[in-house]
């Protein structure tokens, strides 16, 4: 049977795997989460932007995160598979599920791209950019051209997965944390020294996203132990659909947050007309750019905890191939422990310093009904923050376990049932206010079926239910 070179994630230490894996998977998806917050801080901080291009900002996320989300069902269902099979030593099903993944890639990205440009009217009144007409004229501008970019936003994050379960976690750090230099690099250059305002923002974004995908392209030519061959670029049924399903999980994460996003933003749009401050139209953009700045924060922080959790994909997939049952269950305590001391930082200082975060985006060129929102929007809707990110691990966890059910119920419970449900119920009864109670409701009510499967999953990866471990990756340490 062919041996593999990643038969070390069998044998070192679980704690020294989870640094060499984690950490710069986490710098990966920080770098990526910084694409867009950099962009809001340049903007935010430009006076003749201010918070309508925050506003506008805020309606153009989800767009990217729809992107973002296929690309994750493709790069981490790749992932998950390709570490499977090399724990079983089936490196041709791993080879194969690489050249599938990076036909629908791109496939995925062109698709995109087009229904963008063709439907953006339309798509950005669905996201709430019709706030007012100012508003709008912002989200169109920058729109157009973050949709230029989408097929190389797709394939770089896409490809960064495929990279880890290479065995490369550096480069693939590298290949993200490069284009996100580009992009602070061009920004300041493009908004402040050019005035290119919106647009510039955006072209500043793509080219570092270009810079990404060229670097993946580089690498995918120079693959050490799961590089494809001609035959393995034609799409079969059985391993793209078995990609795909190990990814949904992470596509459901995504577009869940998106199908949530929508929703709050047009209940903000909603119940900001009925209140008394933000129903002016000088105003009206205030809730929609603040509540966009608190995601941001959020999404800073789930890069950490999701950075831990998909660095330990290979770790876990490899381990639960091989059988070595124990090695999970260690990873999977000490994952949960990281991850909630991650929420319990990121608490304190949301707590803490609100006044400083906003501060950060601009709240010196606003009005005091910009800074009081936001004090109350970061306090409020990150209060349950561990909860969030012991929920989040706890999905990534399960699929990288291969338990594609489970965890696509527990995403799908999370951001459909309670994350977009909550958002559409509770500004019924609170007003604007009900928009900001439903981010901690809902991951209340998540920790509680989490955690239903967390016992369950302890005891099937419990020692006492094997009664000898097999080693089949050690065999091979004294040939």
């Amino acid at each position: 049977m062919e041996e593999t070179a990643n038969q070390f994630l069998g044998r070192e230490p679980v704690g020294k795997l989870m640094k060499k894996y984690a950490v710069p998977c986490i710098i990966s998806l920080l770098v990526g989460a910084l694409y867009n917050i950099v962009d809001q801080i340049f903007i935010a901080n430009a006076t003749y932007l201010g918070s309508y291009g925050n506003a506008a900002n805020t309606v153009v996320f989800p767009l990217t995160v729809i992107a973002l989300a296929i690309a994750v069902m493709i790069g981490d269902g790749c992932c998950a598979f390709v570490s499977i099979s090399l724990g079983k030593r089936e490196n041709d099903k791993a080879k194969h599920s690489v050249g599938n993944s990076i036909v629908m890639s791109i496939i995925g990205g062109l698709v995109l791209c087009a229904i963008y440009l063709i439907f953006s009217d339309s798509i950005i009144a669905m996201f709430g950019g019709t706030v007012n007409p100012e508003t709008f004229r912002h989200s169109k501008e920058y729109f157009f051209y973050i949709s230029l970019g989408i097929p190389f936003y797709m394939f770089g994050q896409a490809m960064n997965p495929v990279i880890r379960a290479d065995g490369s976690p550096k480069f693939a750090m590298f290949s993200t944390l490069a284009g996100a230099v580009i992009n602070m690099i061009l920004d300041p250059i493009f908004i402040f020294g050019f005035k290119w305002g919106m647009m510039g923002a955006a072209v500043a974004t793509v080219i570092g996203q270009v810079a990404t995908a060229v670097l993946s392209v580089w690498y995918l030519l120079n693959m050490k132990q799961v590089k494809p061959s001609k035959h393995d670029f034609r799409l079969n049924k059985t391993i793209a659909g078995k990609t795909l399903t190990l990814g949904l999980t992470s596509f459901l994460s995504q577009i869940a947050l998106v199908a949530a996003m929508a929703a709050i933003n047009n209940m903000i749009r909603k119940y900001g007309a009925l209140d008394d401050i933000f129903g002016q139209e000088q105003y009206a953009q205030i809730p929609m750019a603040v509540v966009g700045i608190v995601m941001k924060f959020f999404q800073i922080v789930i890069s950490i905890v999701v950075g831990m959790a998909a660095g330990c994909i290979p770790i876990v997939g490899f381990n639960r191939g091989a059988g070595l049952k124990s090695r999970v269950r260690e990873l999977f305590t000490k994952l949960l422990i990281a991850e909630a001391s991650v929420g319990a930082v990121a608490l304190v200082i949301v707590e803490l310093f609100p006044h400083q975060l906003i501060g950060i985006f601009g709240a010196a060129n606003e009005s005091s009904y910009y800074t009081d929102f936001a004090v109350k929007a970061f306090r409020i809707y990150l209060c349950m923050m561990i909860f969030a990110c012991v929920n989040k691990s706890c999905f990534i966890f399960l699929q990288a376990m291969g338990k594609a059910v489970e965890s696509t119920a527990l995403s799908v419970i999370r951001e459909i049932l309670f994350g977009v449900g909550l958002a559409l119920l509770l500004p019924v009864f609170f007003g604007l206010d009900g928009v900001l109670y439903s981010m901690p409701v809902a991951d209340i009510l998540t920790f509680v079926v989490a955690l239903f499967l967390i016992i369950r999953t302890y005891k099937e990866i419990s020692p006492e239910t094997v009664r000898t471990e097999t080693r089949p990756v050690l065999q091979t340490d004294t040939e």
